[in-house]
C-alpha cells in the first residue's frame, strides 16, 4: 500500500489532470493514473477512445505531461503503459 507521501503525490497528479480530462472526455476518452514511482515517473493508461487514438502520443507530451509537470515540478516524466 502506498505511504502517505505517495498518496498525496498521486492526489496532486490527479488534480493536475483535472485540467486536461474534460478535453479527453469530449472525445470519448480519459486517462487513468496507474503509478507514481519514487523516482518521479507517472505511469498512465489511456481509457476509451484514447486507447487507439493516433493523437495520443502528442496529447501525452503536449497536454498531459505539461499539465502534470507544470504543477508538480518533482515529476520527471509521464509515460503510457
Amino acid at each position: 500500500m502506498p505511504n502517505t507521501e505517495q498518496q498525496a503525490l498521486l492526489r496532486r497528479v490527479n488534480e493536475a489532470l483535472d485540467s486536461v480530462r474534460p478535453h479527453l472526455v469530449v472525445d470519448g476518452g480519459n486517462v487513468e493514473v496507474l503509478e507514481v514511482t519514487s523516482d518521479g515517473k507517472v505511469k498512465i493508461r489511456w481509457v476509451g477512445n484514447c486507447i487507439n487514438c493516433s493523437m495520443s502520443a502528442m496529447t501525452l507530451k503536449a497536454g498531459i505531461e505539461q499539465a502534470i509537470k507544470g504543477k508538480i515540478p518533482e515529476i520527471v516524466s509521464v509515460e503510457a503503459v
